[in-house]
């Protein structure tokens, strides 16, 4: 037991990944989409319960949200790191190799820092009082310093993102958007889980997308337009 428990905690501290999934689909039940701003709506919004959503072996999972974190993205130079505090701002900011020394590339609301068909690009995102609006940049390098492209803007706030294949799929704050070859398509607007704060997005193939969120998850046919939505069991706290 002794030498099972030493090798358990070398995997941790070697790959940093724990598969812990507290939750099965069968503690979920699907639920009627509850209308913004409505008793069973507030429910949801007020939970203490959040859930992401993840694939392991083609299977989806759903565990525990995480604490949100700052975005952060190891290149061959160094580090990328983005941070986003809401209302009081956020930026990007590069750390070389090496140093400690952080270099400021722009100030926004950074959400995400990723790389897709070899190029590196971060978003941000802002949903504030009656503001919610977000953007993609290209990152492109100028020597010793990194250069802000725009590529894509939002009508809504990107709150979680997957990459699959050659689609990126962004849960907003009220709205779903599909990016493919760097056009973007809105593919649902207005949809109940304004406020209930996407944490993660999901993809078992091109069609059937989850989204992890509180008070439970939602499920995704982008090709029928379909939104089907699974409420926590246990009773909302």
């Amino acid at each position: 037991m002794t030498h099972l428990k030493t090798i358990l905690t070398l995997l941790i501290l070697t790959t940093g990944t724990v598969f812990s999934q507290e939750y099965k689909l069968t503690d979920f039940v699907e639920t009627k989409l509850p209308k913004v701003s409505s008793d069973e709506w507030f429910e949801l919004n007020h939970s203490r319960n959040e859930f992401k959503v993840f694939t392991y072996n083609g299977a989806i999972k759903i565990d525990k949200a995480d604490e949100e974190k700052d975005a952060i993205l190891e290149i061959e130079t160094g580090r990328l790191i983005g941070s986003d505090h809401g209302e009081w701002g956020g930026k990007i900011e590069f750390i070389p190799n090496g140093t400690t020394d952080k270099k400021l590339i722009k100030e926004g609301n950074v959400k995400f820092i990723f790389r897709f068909k070899n190029e590196t690009y971060f978003i941000e995102g802002l949903a504030h009082l009656s503001t919610s609006k977000g953007t993609m940049y290209r990152l492109d390098k100028n020597v010793d310093t990194f250069v802000p492209i725009k590529v894509i803007e939002f009508e809504d706030a990107p709150e979680a993102m997957c990459i699959f294949g050659d689609n990126i799929f962004i849960a907003a704050h009220r709205t779903f958007f599909l990016i493919n070859a760097l056009n973007k398509e809105t593919i649902f607007e207005k949809t109940f889980w304004s406020g209930l704060y996407p944490n993660s997005v999901a993809a078992i193939d091109n069609q059937n997308i989850y989204i992890g969120h509180r008070g439970g998850f939602t499920k995704l046919d982008i090709l029928n337009k379909e939104i089907r939505f699974f409420k926590f069991r246990t009773k909302i706290r």
